[in-house]
């Protein structure tokens, strides 16, 4: 006998609280997924959510249980992988990390209306539409720098001694490339812009290798660049593992600066 309750509609009336023979409390929650490409835009769908369950769980239950033909994109569950980015009740998320009963309990702090609140996911925007909620990460990396380095001295490991094969501990940058950054900013739905991804990898290029200054930096001086954006802040608010993009741009504007005042351009 399974433990999971059964689910064979996408439109179920009413969710329901009821306990799983573990004893575990199983909430049925509403979710309204964006179809665009299909004729009735909206998908209706009431799902079985535990204390645990994630977004992404959410999302493979319906594809398991309801419809196959739901598209979305994820890796893994680890949530370090950045490809299951989405908009969720209006804010990007990484799907990995959103827990269900936290939107839940959000929307009924607000006062929403437990019989028709309802979680609602659309895919990133300023991304080509692949179909449903998958999009086409194309756009996230038109304007990194080529040949960028990924990687950057730890700094765990301090004052440990070094494997004589290696000269240092090394990680990967905190960015993990999930595009909620170019989905929230405004200025990339308004004009061409790279986009606070691209810029915040520049800054990052740039302060590891100063000897690439002269390559990189006349790279992003100019509108498209570090002078379209307006400050928002928006792309920092969303960051998911706090690269905090606006603060690269910020940086890279002041290099700018700097670099033409020593050569008596300014």
């Amino acid at each position: 006998m399974s433990d999971s309750p059964q689910n064979d509609s996408r439109h179920n009336d009413q969710p329901q609280e009821f306990q799983t023979l573990s004893g575990e409390p199983v909430r049925m929650v509403r979710f309204r997924i964006a179809r665009p490409q299909r004729e009735e835009q909206w998908g209706q769908y009431v799902v079985p959510v535990k204390g645990h369950t994630t977004l992404v769980d959410a999302l493979e239950w319906i594809k398991s249980n309801i419809d196959l033909t739901l598209m979305f994109r994820h890796s893994c569950h680890h949530g370090s992988c950045g490809t299951c980015g989405m908009i969720v009740n209006n804010k990007q998320a990484l799907a990995c990390t959103t827990r269900v009963m936290d939107l839940v309990e959000e929307a009924e702090a607000a006062g929403e209306d437990r019989k028709s609140f309802a979680i609602e996911v659309r895919p990133l925007q300023t991304m080509d539409h692949l179909g449903d909620l998958a999009v086409d990460p194309a756009r996230l990396f038109r304007d990194f720098p080529v040949d960028a380095d990924y990687l950057r001295p730890s700094e765990a490991n301090k004052g440990s001694e070094v494997p004589g094969e290696i000269t240092g501990y090394q990680r990967f940058e905190n960015c993990i490339e999930c595009g909620l950054c170019v989905s929230s900013c405004p200025v990339v739905t308004m004009r061409d812009f790279m986009g606070p991804a691209g810029l915040a990898a520049y800054n990052r290029e740039v302060t590891k290798h100063p000897e690439r200054s002269g390559e990189l930096l006349p790279r992003v001086d100019s509108d498209r660049g570090v002078w379209g954006c307006d400050r928002h802040l928006a792309c920092s608010q969303v960051c998911p593992t706090g690269v905090y993009p606006a603060k690269h741009i910020v940086q890279l504007q002041k290099k700018i600066k700097k670099t033409k005042q020593e050569s008596g351009q300014e």
